[in-house]
């Protein structure tokens, strides 16, 4: 009897630690009040290598490692769900009307996303390149501001919506490069022209392909956002155009000069996650 009782006493007792282990592990991470918010953005500062970006810069050209030549036209991109945490795991997420952004190269003004967060100091910044599925799929009067399908133009003028496959364009990336044959993309005005336009959501249109992509920024090394409301906090990334080319994924302009809506997409969409780098924060 004494031993059944010993047992018994033992059993419950790892019942109880095994209870309070899946509660602990089960439990999310503590997140914000939406209370105090403060001003908070990131800036995109475009570059390519180790240069600033210029367009049809023909004089001195990009070299990529493959050791082709190239000039670029245009570069632009969305990004979306902003959240930021900090050292203790708490986390908060921008609401999504106020999450969504299209960084144009062409247009300074585009390079920052300016949201407002709760008061903290935050050593991990979150966001999403492209569009998610959820918000893809939405109504055309849930998809307003650079959302809006006929708001930058179509696909043909320079916009970030394929009309043909209901879908936004994640990256969009285009240039010239003489390695590119004659026979493939040839142009009347004799330039030979590299077009890159990522997208997919693994959704109706094409549920083998999902080219979203979850950046994660850790700012612990080149300083955390302090954010409080009497003042501007700003995280300063580079965003490193080079790495379409030169990324875990390399490959030569001159074997694949177009890529859009196709399975090699995806390789490019890999490369993506690498151009991203936390140059300091402004507090």
């Amino acid at each position: 009897m004494k031993n059944l009782s010993i047992r018994i006493t033992l059993l419950a007792f790892c019942s109880i630690l095994l209870l309070a282990s899946c509660s602990k592990e089960d439990s999310p991470a503590p997140e914000f009040a939406e209370t105090n918010l403060a001003p908070f953005s990131v800036e995109f500062d475009n570059i390519v290598g180790d240069r600033t970006l210029s367009f049809n810069n023909t004089t001195t050209p990009y070299v990529n490692a493959k050791g082709e030549s190239f000039s670029i036209s245009m570069l632009q991109y969305f990004i979306s769900n902003i959240k930021v945490a900090t050292a203790d795991g708490k986390e908060y997420a921008v609401k999504q009307d106020s999450s969504y952004f299209l960084i144009q190269s062409s247009d300074k003004s585009t390079r920052f996303a300016k949201v407002r967060v709760p008061e903290g100091d935050y050593t991990r910044l979150t966001f999403t390149l492209g569009v998610d599925s959820l918000r893809s799929t939405m109504g055309i009067d849930k998809r307003t501001g650079v959302l809006d399908p006929a708001a930058n133009g179509g696909h043909d003028s320079g916009g970030m919506y394929w009309g043909w496959n209901s879908g936004y364009i994640f990256f969009r990336f285009e240039g010239n490069s003489n390695v590119i044959s004659d026979d493939v993309n040839g142009d009347p005005t004799g330039k030979k022209q590299f077009k890159y336009h990522i997208g997919g959501f693994g959704g109706y249109s094409a549920p083998t392909i999902n080219n979203i992509k979850t950046i994660t920024v850790d700012l612990t090394k080149a300083g955390i956002a302090k954010v409080r409301k009497d003042r501007q906090s700003n995280v300063h990334l580079f965003m490193d155009a080079m790495k379409v080319f030169n990324g875990t994924n390399s490959f030569k302009i001159a074997e694949h000069p177009n890529v859009m809506f196709s399975d090699y997409s995806v390789n490019i969409a890999k490369n993506l996650t690498e151009m991203f780098r936390h140059d300091h924060t402004e507090n």
